[in-house]
């Protein structure tokens, strides 16, 4: 079978399987899967509108915390895009369910009930925390995804053309299928599978000088740890389940995705091949090959694809602590590699309010960030990115019905 089709045969099955989850890192390694506790789903990390606070977010697949995990905010900043020289580590512990204890390096910690709308405040004052259910920002037409790659599938078993690295030249008609489906599910209006999913959430609004002192750069990632070794880690939306380990039989995709969780950013880079799989197949959804971001379409099909998957493989959500409006995701990468200086004035990152998948395939797409829409543009609960905790409370039904 050739490689691509078993890309399209193997993501179309996961997506099946995805059909009953709840986040957007809702494909992951068998160990995470076995506690939800330690599953990261999202990661958001975004400045004040007054220039002064990193705001961060992190929801965790299961309704609650374990006590035998330590959930981590790493905060790596730079004056050059691309190059850290400096790290802070929030991490937060719960030994027990009413009981927060979360430290910003051993500058300042903050301990007990962190539940309540306000936060708790540490010690020295230089952040707060929210830590209990919230409802889950993040939307997904995961069902029209499904169709739209099933469109995909069908077409290369008719004999669509594929390039050395993977990607399809589809014909007008079947790129407009895809499209058409992603913007529905079963064949009617778009509807978000996450609607009313209540994650466990950790919310943090720390002072700017408390996370910057290798530069304005900040280049932010999560981390769920057990005593013995690190078990989760995400940042950007759909990296580690969309675009790794998918090719090959399931005991290797396992393989795979359990190291990609262990990894750093540091070790990241050996992922870089596998993802660049994964960004073909997405290349192929406008019907051009090579017209990706950072896809050289002047390299040979095996090359063309390395430069954004070693971005990728990296990881880390990118925010220009000297800008106020966050609107953008990638920005940063998009200014500092693109040319876009128009973006310098837009933090990056990732706020609760970013319609963050779409903007994201259409990156891989075409090099855009609107070419590709599955339907939705918001989430059915409204967010804030300037009122804490910034998530919204659950519905009173979905709070009643979250169990551990």
């Amino acid at each position: 079978m050739r490689p691509f089709l078993r890309t399209l045969l193997c993501a179309t099955s996961l997506l099946a399987f995805g059909g009953g989850a709840h986040a957007s890192d809702h494909l992951d390694s068998p160990t995470v899967i076995a506690d939800p506790r330690a599953d990261i789903g999202d990661l958001f990390a975004w400045t004040s509108a007054d220039g002064r606070k990193l705001d961060l977010a992190m929801t965790i697949v299961g309704h609650s915390f374990s006590d035998r995990i330590a959930y981590t905010f790493h905060v790596d900043s730079g004056k050059v895009f691309g190059v850290t020289t400096a790290s802070v580590e929030i991490t937060c512990r719960f030994p027990a369910p009413e009981r927060a204890d979360c430290q910003l390096g051993g500058a300042d910690r903050a301990e007990g009930d962190a539940r309540g709308e306000a936060g708790l405040v540490s010690q020295g004052g230089r952040f707060r925390v929210f830590a209990g259910l919230r409802d889950d920002p993040f939307f997904n037409n995961v069902r029209g995804t499904r169709a739209a790659y099933s469109v995909a599938e069908a077409a290369i078993k008719a004999g669509a053309p594929v390039d050395a690295a993977g990607c399809a030249a589809f014909d007008p008609a079947t790129v407009a299928a895809i499209h058409d489906a992603w913007r529905h599910t079963d064949g009617g209006p778009a509807r978000n599978l996450l609607a009313g999913w209540t994650p466990a959430s950790i919310v943090i609004e720390v002072d700017l000088s408390a996370v910057s002192p290798g530069g304005h750069l900040l280049a932010v990632w999560g981390t769920t740890a057990s005593a013995s070794r690190q078990i989760d880690r995400a940042a950007r939306p759909l990296t580690g389940n969309a675009l790794l380990a998918t090719l090959g039989s399931e005991d290797e995709s396992n393989r795979l995705k359990e190291a990609y969780n262990a990894a750093t950013p540091a070790t990241a880079k050996a992922f870089a091949a596998e993802i660049t799989k994964g960004a073909a197949l997405y290349d192929s959804f406008d019907g051009r090959c090579g017209d990706g971001f950072l896809v050289d379409a002047s390299l040979p099909p095996l090359r063309r694809y390395q430069e954004i998957a070693e971005l990728l493989a990296d990881d880390r959500l990118w925010v220009n602590s000297r800008a106020r409006a966050c609107t953008e995701l990638f920005a940063v990468e998009r200014a500092a590699l693109r040319g876009e200086f128009a973006l310098e004035a837009d933090c990056g990152g990732r706020t609760p309010a970013m319609s963050a998948v779409n903007v994201y395939r259409s990156l891989l797409v075409d090099g855009t960030t609107r070419s590709l829409d599955d339907g939705l543009a918001q989430d059915e609960r409204p967010v804030s990115t300037s009122t804490f905790p910034f998530l919204s409370p659950p519905d009173a039904a979905a709070a009643a019905g979250a169990k551990p």
